[in-house]
């Protein structure tokens, strides 16, 4: 359960009622956290990334929705083209609370937390008293499931040449003569069957010249 110490994530909830139906607005700059991602593709910790949405008071709970934008760096995992750019995925959460009703967030009273199963998926606790929602899981969780395994800067990317490197989609006709190794005996026996015909047929050569005089 999240403490109540605030963090560079914490959204204060004092002007949203806990009666259902009332709205808030959001809009929030906050650091990545860590663990989005790896080298091949991720939002690197510290990164600006901006939440705009809303927090909606609903009978159980705060539904916040919106949209998350965050700088994604990113390599093509088949030519390693650099495909950093700002990415903007949508965001669904639901913080729950379980208090007595009409109670809001500026009363004495302590919400209690609906804690256990529930903590899964898109579903988060408040804080121990209520009155704040802390943004660091969903945020980590959200980008982090959005992140494709295998970035393409395009469908039929035709990656590296596997031999020299060389980027195939700059260079479709790039190519190598290569012999295949089921043959490359015989090759070097006929080469070397060839090579002592000649030998011979010289010494037959100079033998006839020899013969002449």
């Amino acid at each position: 359960m999240p403490h109540n110490t605030p963090t560079p994530w914490t959204v204060p909830l004092a002007s949203l009622s806990i009666a259902p139906g009332h709205t808030r607005d959001l809009d929030a700059t906050v650091p990545a956290p860590s663990g989005i991602g790896d080298e091949v593709i991720g939002v690197d910790e510290g990164d600006d990334v901006t939440v705009v949405g809303t927090l909606d008071s609903v009978v159980d709970g705060v539904l916040l929705t919106g949209r998350i934008t965050a700088p994604v760096h990113a390599s093509c995992s088949r030519c390693l083209t650099p495909l950093d750019r700002d990415w903007t995925i949508p965001i669904t959460t639901f913080f729950p609370y379980d208090g007595p009703a009409g109670n809001d967030h500026d009363g004495n009273d302590e919400i209690e937390i609906i804690a256990g199963e529930e903590e899964s998926g898109d579903v988060y606790p408040l804080s121990s008293d209520g009155k704040t929602l802390d943004l660091e899981a969903p945020l980590r969780d959200t980008l982090t499931e959005a992140l494709p395994l295998q970035p393409l800067c395009h469908e039929n990317c035709r990656g590296l040449c596997p031999q020299c490197g060389v980027n195939l989609n700059e260079h479709p006709d790039h190519h190598h003569d290569v012999t295949d190794i089921r043959f490359a005996e015989l090759q070097r026996l006929r080469d070397q069957l060839a090579g002592s015909h000649g030998d011979g047929n010289d010494a037959n050569e100079e033998n006839d010249g020899s013969k002449r005089n």
